[in-house]
C-alpha cells in the first residue's frame, strides 16, 4: 500500500482542500474524484438529473432527511431539497479519504452546506459523509451514501449542528 495525495481541486471541485488515497491504484483514485467532483458540482446547482445519474438504480442511501434509508435514485428527494434553497447550494467537501480497487472505492469526508432558505433563514452546518462506489459498465457510480450528524448526549437529543472541523 503507497500513500499519496490527490487534489481535488479541478473544475469547482470537491474544495480547494485535498483528498487522502490510501491504495496503490491511483487510477481509480482519479475516476472516483472526478465522480465526486462531478456530483458536487450537480449539488450545487440544484440540478436534479445531474446529480441523481450518478447513482446506481439500486443505492442504498442513509441521508439527512427523513426517511431512514432509500433505495435507488432519489430524484424526488432531491427535488424537495433542492427547492428549499434559494439560489445555488454551498456544498463543499473537506478531508476526504479514498480507498479503491479496480472496480470498488468508498471515501469518507466533511461536508459544509451552507445557504439562504426559502423560508428566509439560512443554512451553514458541517455533516459526516462515507459514499461507496462501483464501477458499473465502465463507468463509477454510488451504491451507498450515508451522511450523518452527530447528536448531543446529555439526553436532549439535540443534533450538534454548531461544530466546525
Amino acid at each position: 500500500m503507497m500513500n499519496e495525495t490527490i487534489s481535488t481541486s479541478t473544475s469547482t471541485s470537491t474544495s480547494t482542500s485535498t483528498s487522502t488515497s490510501t491504495t496503490s491504484n491511483a487510477a481509480a483514485d482519479a475516476d472516483v474524484c472526478r465522480l465526486m467532483d462531478a456530483w458536487v458540482e450537480a449539488v450545487r446547482a440544484k440540478d436534479v438529473e445531474a446529480s441523481v445519474s450518478h447513482y446506481t438504480s439500486d443505492a442504498v442511501i442513509f441521508g439527512l432527511a427523513p426517511p431512514l434509508s432509500i433505495r435507488g435514485q432519489d430524484r424526488e428527494g432531491a427535488e424537495g431539497w433542492y427547492a428549499t434553497f434559494e439560489g445555488p447550494i454551498t456544498y463543499e467537501v473537506r478531508d476526504l479519504s479514498i480507498t479503491s480497487s479496480e472496480d470498488v472505492a468508498f471515501c469518507h469526508g466533511l461536508v459544509r452546506i451552507a445557504g439562504a432558505r426559502t423560508s428566509g433563514e439560512a443554512t451553514d452546518i458541517w455533516v459526516r459523509t462515507t459514499m461507496g462506489m462501483r464501477k458499473v459498465d465502465g463507468a463509477w457510480r454510488i451504491t451507498h451514501e450515508h451522511q450523518s450528524t452527530p447528536f448531543y448526549m446529555d439526553g436532549s437529543e439535540r443534533a450538534a449542528v454548531d461544530l466546525k472541523p
